[in-house]
């Protein structure tokens, strides 16, 4: 194990699939959970999977969690073994800690203990999904400090002009990251991209500059 690799505890539904997902990524994962059948039936899945009580600091230090400096704790409806695992993994000096909270409370507490980030998944999903199912918005992700990404529909005023013809950046406080054409891999936005029938911009801004963009009919 190195420190480029990631600890996932708790690998339910959220977790599993946090620690399945790195795993495809290339990342070195290392997936605890205290149910012997949810570690069996990942043993095939994940390249280093263990049984072990996350609460406790001592049989986390054994497993090798010290190696680590970026942890994921999926556990979500024990908020006590949540709130544990997160003060022990800050205990062993992990340095970057995801932690699942299902409540604003329980999210203060984790932080007050160590956890740099701290996720929502139902509340994010519903948000993500609200963004969705209006305008021209294709994906959309909200970063921590107010900050968006989206996948966008252009609008028929945007098709064929460049990128600096239509100052998006000036008239919409947003920048295109990419275009993605049909059939083909996403390609950098240049000054003389020209928008095209059929694209998909992928957008970046300030959160409510990117929904008013996303929001033109």
């Amino acid at each position: 194990m190195t420190k480029s690799g990631v600890v996932v505890i708790g690998l339910g539904r959220f977790g599993g699939q946090v620690a399945e997902s790195l795993t495809e990524l290339g990342h070195e994962v290392l997936g605890i959970d205290e149910n012997a059948e949810i570690v069996q039936k990942l043993s095939d899945v994940l390249t280093h999977v263990v049984q072990a009580d996350s609460t406790d600091e001592e049989a986390l230090r054994q497993i090798g969690v010290t190696e680590f400096n970026r942890a994921v704790v999926g556990i979500g409806t024990d908020i006590e073994a949540s709130v544990l695992t997160v003060l022990a993994l800050t205990e062993l000096g992990v340095g970057e800690i995801w932690a699942k909270a299902i409540s604003a409370k329980h999210g203060r507490i984790l932080e007050r203990v160590g956890a740099r980030h701290v996720v929502f998944p139902e509340s994010d999903m519903g948000v993500r999904v609200a963004h969705l199912v209006t305008g021209q918005l294709l994906d959309f992700i909200e970063l921590d400090d107010g900050y968006a990404i989206a996948k966008v529909c252009p609008p028929d005023e945007l098709i064929g002009r460049t990128l600096t013809q239509l100052g998006l950046r000036t008239r919409h406080g947003v920048t295109v990251v990419a275009v993605k054409r049909a059939g083909k891999e996403a390609e950098t936005a240049l000054p003389d991209t020209v928008i095209e029938r059929g694209d998909t911009l992928i957008v970046s801004g300030p959160t409510k500059k990117v929904e008013q963009f996303g929001e033109r009919p």
